[in-house]
């Protein structure tokens, strides 16, 4: 892919969620995007980053309606607009690609 759009997200204010901390210490986000950038820069790639106060988790990703925010135990939800049934996860990722391309265009 030519364009990897990832969520700049506040890595160091997570840890201080109790529930999140040990899950984003495994993973050692920061590690991450760096090998990422790194990877991306070598091959010629881009990398866009979308704000951390994008609620990319609150958008449906078919019809756009805001649905608020959600608990973190809510792993699933439907529209209540275009009755689409979304995975959080999988909804989030998608809006945060639309909104990295939609930066990318305005840039």
């Amino acid at each position: 892919h030519d364009i990897i759009c990832i969520e700049d997200l506040n890595t160091k204010g997570l840890l201080h969620n109790h529930k999140l901390a040990k899950s984003i210490a495994d993973v050692s986000w920061a590690s991450f995007v760096n090998k990422l950038e790194y990877k991306a820069k070598w091959y010629g790639k881009e990398i866009i980053k979308v704000d951390r106060l994008y609620p990319s988790s609150q958008i449906c990703s078919v019809c756009g309606n805001r649905d608020g925010k959600k608990t973190l135990d809510i792993r699933e939800w439907i529209c209540p607009v275009c009755h689409t049934h979304h995975d959080r996860d999988i909804n989030a990722s998608k809006n945060i690609l639309a909104e990295g391309l939609r930066i990318r265009e305005t840039a």
